[in-house]
């Protein structure tokens, strides 16, 4: 199994006026240590509004200080929101390929919908045709980022004329896709999709193995048709972890703040009643944290010897990365350095000594039937090379610049008829 880091940027409340800076400066050392000690990814999640549980609103601001600070760590969306009320594709492609290039392709893309009411009602978003809206969106988002140029596209949701993305990734044709998956449902609409699963829920290994075993089964079916022009074929959990070698330390380190990562994210997500800039998360959790009951990422809070069979029971199922999600509620910055300082200690050596002979007999296994899910993408024509449009700038098309005017692109060519140019009026 390979391993990673998962970060919201959660922020109980009270809020000094420096809070916000040393959350994310000390995230970033902690990201620079796991670079160092040896883990294999960082998780940054795209959220809006959720205060307390997520001050994380622009992932790629933040992973691409994290690239300059590491060498080998890969730096994953966990996930982008697709839908174009959070993000327009060109807008997505272009950052996705920006920031694979300063990292030296070390990108991994993962999309999502989102799911709150905090977040779709403040940009206007119905949660109707959210999972449409990521479809059309991430499928055309990664056919800009492989086309040179991309012909245009007027879909549902979007629309564009012919335009060539920049700057192209550097992995090529772009980075590993993966989807957010909470459900069982969800998990195989990713196999279908030929993604990664980034399955965020706590589930015991018994539960897991199930689906993962139908993940692959999708993979190897003829109902594996890639949304992307790639195919990634793993799953990865979330667990928390808290590693200390007295056990009711690493408990004390790190169980509250466990726990409230799950009430948070129930509180936005199922039973919450929030008053923007007014409302206390942390004050809430108080009142009822001794009642919640643990869950299976409960087994990642222990002593190594404890850490290290739970993590077995899933290496055993076939998942292929686990996430510890360390930086929640109020745990102490020098604890979760003390974690991966002693987890890189006594536990990843073994594991990554048999992910490497793991994964290279997986590739080999799956590689026919990805060359046949492959095979069976419909893909969008390139544009034939005389119906590349030609653009004018405004002066040549004698525009008057500044004067607002309704205007439609046509399908594909994107010429946008305007007023004439007035040099004179541009200078007033």
């Amino acid at each position: 199994m390979q391993f990673g880091l998962f970060y919201e940027h959660q922020l109980p409340r009270p809020w000094g006026p420096d809070a916000e800076l040393r959350l994310y400066q000390q995230a970033l050392d902690q990201v620079e240590l796991a670079d160092r000690l040896g883990f294999h990814y960082v998780w940054e999640v795209e959220h809006h509004f959720l205060e307390e549980y997520s001050h994380s609103s622009a992932p790629e601001v933040f992973l691409a200080a994290c690239s300059q600070r590491t060498r080998n760590i890969r730096l994953g969306h966990g996930v982008m929101l697709m839908p174009t009320a959070y993000n327009h594709p060109a807008r997505a492609a272009e950052r996705i390929a920006t920031l694979d290039l300063v990292s030296n392709g070390r990108v991994d893309w993962g999309t999502g919908e989102s799911a709150t009411a905090m977040e779709m009602g403040g940009f206007l978003m119905q949660p109707d045709n959210k999972t449409a809206m990521w479809r059309e969106s991430a499928e055309q988002a990664a056919n800009m980022l492989a086309m040179e140029p991309y012909p245009g596209f007027k879909g549902q949701y979007f629309e564009m004329p012919c335009r060539n993305i920049l700057p192209k990734p550097a992995q090529r044709p772009h980075p590993p896709m993966w989807m957010a998956c909470s459900r069982r449902e969800s998990i195989h609409r990713a196999a279908r999709h030929g993604m990664g699963a980034l399955t965020f829920a706590f589930v015991e290994p018994e539960q897991a193995a199930h689906w993962i075993a139908e993940y692959y089964d999708i993979i190897r079916s003829e109902e594996c048709v890639p949304v992307g022009h790639t195919v990634n074929p793993n799953v990865a959990l979330v667990s928390g972890m808290s590693l200390h070698a007295d056990e009711q330390e690493a408990i004390r380190r790190g169980l509250d703040g466990f726990k409230f990562f799950g009430y948070s994210l129930g509180y936005y997500a199922l039973f919450g009643e929030h008053r923007p800039g007014r409302g206390s998360v942390w004050e809430k959790f108080q009142e009822v944290k001794d009642s919640l009951p643990d869950n299976a990422g409960r087994g990642g809070i222990g002593t190594p010897d404890q850490v290290r069979e739970h993590l077995r029971r899933y290496e055993e199922i076939g998942v292929d990365q686990i996430i510890f999600v360390q930086q929640s509620g109020t745990n102490r910055h020098e604890h979760i350095c003390d974690s991966l300082e002693l987890f890189a200690e006594t536990l990843l050596p073994e594991f990554q000594a048999r992910e490497t002979l793991r994964r290279a007999k997986k590739q080999a296994e799956l590689a026919p039937y990805i060359a046949a899910a492959l095979a069976r993408k419909s893909r969008m024509p390139p544009i034939a090379e005389a119906d590349i449009p030609a653009v004018g700038a405004f002066g040549r098309q004698g525009a008057n610049v500044g004067v607002a005017q309704g205007t439609t692109f046509n399908d594909r060519g994107g010429a946008i008829p305007v007023p004439r140019f007035d040099p004179h009026a541009a200078k007033r």
